[in-house]
């Protein structure tokens, strides 16, 4: 579980999100075996969104975020709940490729040209969808495009993932800046000048986990903001407004694979049952396999047979 700070600065004029996820995105890469430019790649989508479904309004409010570019990481998906529940998986884990002349990791290579999908349901008749073009495939800067593009929200986004040679996430992180309706033009001046010269976000969160030691992560996040917004003015300065849980959490299990199958109907069922005396199923977020024997799938052919009576 990692944690999340939102803050807001003393004129109203931006809010900002910050999380360190490097917990998180260990944890992910141990589940999805990915190489190291698809460890990035997967821990900056999660990352972003964790920071997206922290601002759903409701708990059960959900987001699902797809790059689906031309790359060898074919697709990559995340979903997340309001309440900092996040998941997700790439579809090619193992793809890599070499160093960018600059020493970085490839993100936006793995990840090519393509869409970026964001579609929010609120548990309305239809969610809400919208979908843009991949600018560098680097995610963050493709995540500030949607914002501007499909949202109208002007956002600057930071996202980062640091690993390490022994295959870990030695750090991974992300920030979130929006500009308020009516920010003022001097605040919007000073954010820029200092974001320019911003360390990468990796960079910040190791430097607040020195110094928090082991004050815990709140303390690391109290340390971000203060070493990417100590330099602005008084009147400008962020104050902390609430901690929230981001959490790598799967929803899937028997009882909803058991549903999926009598979805299928009583022929896909039939066909199982005669040619496969059984099934399997795995989920692709985390992995997680369910086995049904004849006898299960009998059953939910039944079941599936008086759901098409009624």
């Amino acid at each position: 579980m990692s944690r999340a700070l939102i803050g807001i600065d003393r004129s109203g004029s931006f809010r900002v999100y910050l999380t360190a996820t490097t917990d998180i995105v260990n944890e992910a890469m141990k589940i999805h075996r990915t190489s190291p430019t698809a460890s990035a790649a997967l821990g900056r989508v999660l990352t972003g969104a964790g920071l997206m479904s922290i601002q759903l309004k409701e708990p059960d409010d959900r987001l699902t975020v797809i790059f689906k570019g031309d790359g060898p990481a074919g697709s990559i998906t995340a979903c997340g709940y309001g309440d900092g529940r996040i998941k997700g998986y790439i579809a090619n884990p193992s793809a890599d490729l070499p160093q960018r002349g600059d020493g970085k990791l490839d993100v936006g290579g793995l990840v090519g040209r393509g869409e970026l999908s964001v579609v929010r349901d609120a548990g309305l008749k239809e969610p809400y969808s919208g979908t843009v073009s991949l600018v560098s495939g680097e995610i963050a800067e493709d995540l500030t495009a949607y914002y501007y593009i499909s949202e109208q929200r002007s956002t600057s986004i930071a996202l980062g993932v640091k690993v390490a040679r022994d295959m870990t996430a030695r750090a991974a992180g992300g920030m979130f800046i929006q500009m308020m309706p009516g920010a003022e033009e001097r605040c919007i001046d000073e954010l820029e000048a200092l974001l320019k010269n911003a360390d990468p976000i990796t960079t910040t969160v190791e430097k607040a986990v020195l110094r928090a030691g082991v004050r815990g992560d709140d303390a690391v996040l109290e340390e971000m903001k203060e070493d990417i917004f100590g330099g602005l003015p008084e009147e400008y300065s962020v104050t902390t407004a609430e901690m929230r849980d981001i959490k790598l959490e799967c929803d899937c299990s028997r009882e909803r694979t058991e549903r999926a199958l009598i979805a299928l109907g009583e022929k896909t069922l039939t066909q199982l049952i005669e040619e496969d005396g059984g099934a399997e199923l795995s989920c692709r977020f985390c992995n997680a396999v369910y086995r049904f024997d004849r006898d299960e799938l009998c059953s939910l052919r039944a079941e599936a047979g008086k759901k098409g009576r009624k």
